[in-house]
């Protein structure tokens, strides 16, 4: 997406494609007027007038070679949430289909009653005096989330709406500079979050990477900075690299009667970041990789070109993919492999023909880029796969869980693991037998009680990987477990397992679903520590949640409501008496283990004993072979001797957490290794233990800890996570710690 953006409806027009018809350029006029009329006044952050941004979007659809309807939504579509026209007006003057996408990409200005908790909307004017700026923040928060919904519900419906939400956001991105720093990150993050990888599945890459690119500069500047300088200074000797061998691979391929167009492949500041988190490797130990795209005719061209190539130039091992036998998920097709060049360094190289290189730049939208070619079976097979995916849609009420349920279902790479039968199944990474037994049957899944994974017994947490052969052991009677759902324990990962399993406990007994809520939630609140709400505070929590007293406890024992989410509000209501922040802070530093690299994370560091730097020294780091990097001192003797300065790296002291000492007693039966286990679980969720009591008799373990913990939520995924240890019995916050 690189056209400048048009100043007026002239330069627009230029940009239309020659096959447009009066009829549908005459459309895109009329929404440019009334866009332009409505708008009129309006200015954007930076100052110039609002119509630009309209413009911008409009051209950005051009480029991915959009239809004329959706042309002239793009246009219009900020006028409804933000001018006096109406959905009515713009279905009146542009039909159906444009004001549907008009409406399926407009912000909501009112919270539905179920995302409201049943409270009815104030006046502007009576809500900047009534309301706390805490409940503004969640209120806005709360939109963000049910428009987010709203508009991935139309999306499957329509997916050229999502297509304009990604214009609309890209352009955003673009002038995010003119905001302040807080809005900046979080628009930075949530792009991050949601919309690069919403990109990434419908496989348009040229709004991948710009997007990814675009908010990684918000989110983390100083990263961004840091390897964006680290490429400047290199710049000019790899184009000339790139460019010496876009030559050589030219005249090699000539000679073998190949037709190709070669181009070097941009390096994207994004994607060297996440190349050096997933490799653990700092930017001098990626930035010799350079890339070369090759474009041929056909697909007998792409392995013979791959052939000549892996003649001429040694390939290394493990880094080959075959992309056209094996299609990516979001049906990217490419030959990947890596070579060792004639100077001894690595090259990426890329080999595709011309219809697979316009479906990886446009993806989903290469349907109507290049529909006169027309593949409609391939786009209607994009279609059903993302609606597939997300046909747990209707089952989800909750906006939060809807969103999270997308990051998960959606956007999440896929791992493809297999039946018995050699039945190949496709899942969200991440997911676990249970999931995997949804997904085959639902009646599987209901019967599960166990799973061998290629052959061994695993337990139901483990996380399914690609190429796993997975053979569930069921049951012939009985159903789910409540425990299922519990998000602390990460038995299930997928919404679509989710759904299933909520349906099968509301066909359970009402009166039975209802009294396993109150049990739930009154176990709860006893394990936690917090003083037992009475019957008004509960009914007051159960009208905010626009439920009767009965029906929350409904929606607590068929799993519609989660007693996190429960026991959050009742905190709120309670003004947070039971909270932990009323417990003064035991710490507030930086852990040893709290140092970042250069922007990568799970980098093994250790603290050179030469100097032994302590949190507050200025700190450098040394890349050792095999060993990760050692922190030491800025002054260090050691580090101001050595002669090898590349392999010297920048890093800081990670970032401030406050923590609170809670107090727990842990009951189980004895046996060799339960303080070790109940370490281990400590340990993985980075919790310091302050003192630790253990009592046996008759075989029974009182275990007494204090330990130090971020908040109210940390503390109920461990105890949950405690009582999911063999032998535990119960875990629970002692009242007055």
């Amino acid at each position: 997406m690189k056209s400048a953006t048009p100043l007026n409806f002239q330069e627009l027009s230029k940009l239309l494609p020659d096959n447009f018809s009066n009829f549908e350029r005459e459309l895109v006029q009329r929404a440019y007027k009334t866009a332009e009329k409505s708008h009129e006044g309006q200015k954007r952050a930076s100052g110039e007038p609002y119509i630009n941004h309209c413009l911008a979007v409009a051209s950005i659809l051009v480029e991915m070679g959009m239809p004329s309807d959706v042309i002239a939504a793009g246009l219009l579509h900020d006028t409804v949430e933000d001018t006096l026209i109406s959905l009515d007006d713009v279905r009146r003057d542009f039909g159906d289909t444009v004001a549907n996408l008009v409406d399926g990409v407009t912000k909501l200005t009112h919270l539905p009653r179920v995302s409201r908790a049943g409270e009815d909307f104030l006046s502007e004017k009576q809500s900047s005096i009534a309301e706390t700026e805490t409940n503004i923040r969640n209120r806005k928060h709360e939109l963000t989330i049910e428009t987010l919904r709203k508009t991935f519900l139309a999306m499957g419906e329509d997916v050229r709406v999502i297509l304009i939400k990604l214009a609309d956001r890209l352009h955003n991105m673009r002038t995010l500079g003119f905001f302040p720093e807080k809005k900046r990150k979080r628009i930075a993050q949530e792009t991050l979050d949601i919309f690069a990888p919403l990109a990434n599945r419908l496989g348009i890459w040229q709004i991948k990477w710009e997007l990814e690119d675009l908010a990684f500069r918000y989110a983390q500047p100083e990263k961004y900075k840091e390897i964006a300088e680290q490429l400047s200074e290199r710049r000019e000797n790899r184009e000339s690299q790139v460019q010496q061998i876009v030559e050589n691979l030219t005249h090699i391929l000539a000679e073998n009667n190949i037709k190709v167009e070669i181009s070097g492949r941009p390096k994207h500041i994004y994607s060297i970041y996440k190349k050096m988190v997933e490799k653990g490797k700092p930017f001098e130990l990626v930035r010799d990789i350079r890339a070369v795209r090759i474009i041929v005719s056909d697909v007998p061209a792409c392995y013979s070109t791959l052939g000549i190539i892996h003649t001429h130039w040694r390939p290394i091992p493990n880094e080959f993919d075959d992309y056209i036998a094996a299609p990516k998920d979001n049906f990217y097709q490419s030959l990947h492999t890596v070579v060792i060049y004639d100077d001894g360094k690595p090259v990426e190289v890329q080999i595709r023909t011309q219809e697979m290189d316009q479906s990886a730049e446009f993806g989903i939208a290469a349907h109507w880029r290049y529909k006169e070619g027309g593949q409609p079976a391939k786009y209607d097979e994009r279609i059903n796969w993302l609606r597939k995916m997300m046909e747990w849609r209707t089952d989800v009420d909750d906006a939060q869980e809807f969103v999270d349920s997308m990051k998960t279902d959606v956007f999440k790479d896929r791992v493809y693991v297999f039946t018995p039968r050699g039945d190949i199944i496709d899942l969200p990474a991440g997911s676990t037998p249970i999931d995997f037994a949804y997904h085959v049957h639902t009646d599987v899944g209901n019967h599960c009680r166990g799973a061998k994974i290629n052959g061994k017994l695993v337990p139901l947490d483990h996380e399914l990987k690609t190429g796993d052969q997975v053979e569930i052991l069921a049951a012939k009677q009985g159903g789910p477990s409540r425990d299922w759902l519990n998000s602390s324990l990460g038995l299930v990962r997928t919404q679509r397992a989710r759904s299933k399993i909520r349906a099968w406990f509301k066909k359970q007994d009402r009166e039975q679903n209802e009294q396993q809520g109150k049990l739930m939630l009154t176990r709860e609140i006893v394990r936690l520590g917090m003083q037992e709400p009475d019957e008004r505070t509960l009914q007051e929590l159960a009208s905010k949640l626009n439920r009767s007293l009965e029906e929350l406890y409904l929606s607590i024992g068929c799993g519609d409501l989660s007693i996190v989410r429960t026991i959050n509000f009742l905190l709120e209501a309670k003004e947070s008496d039971d909270s932990l922040v009323v417990v003064p802070p035991t710490s507030e530093s930086s852990s040893s283990d709290a140092v970042t690299v250069l922007g990568l994370k799970d980098i093994l560091t250790n603290f050179a004993k030469c100097c032994n730097p302590t949190p507050g020294d200025e700190i450098i780091g040394y890349i050792t072979r095999g060993r990760g990097a050692t922190v030491h001192r800025m002054d260090c003797p050691n580090i101001l001797r050595i002669r090898d300065r590349e392999r010297l790296i920048k890093v800081s002291w990670g970032e401030k957490v406050r923590t609170y000492p809670v107090s727990i007693r842990v009951s189980a039966y004895d046996r060799q290794g339960l303080m070790g286990d109940l370490s281990n679980l400590l340990e993985s969720e980075s919790v310091n233990i302050l003192d630790v009591n253990v009592r046996v008799s008759k075989n029974l373990a009182d275990l007494r800890l204090i330990i130090e913990v971020k908040d109210i939520a940390q503390l109920s995924r461990l105890l949950s996570r405690m009582e999911n240890i063999p032998n535990v019995l119960e875990a629970q916050r002692v009242k007055g710690g």
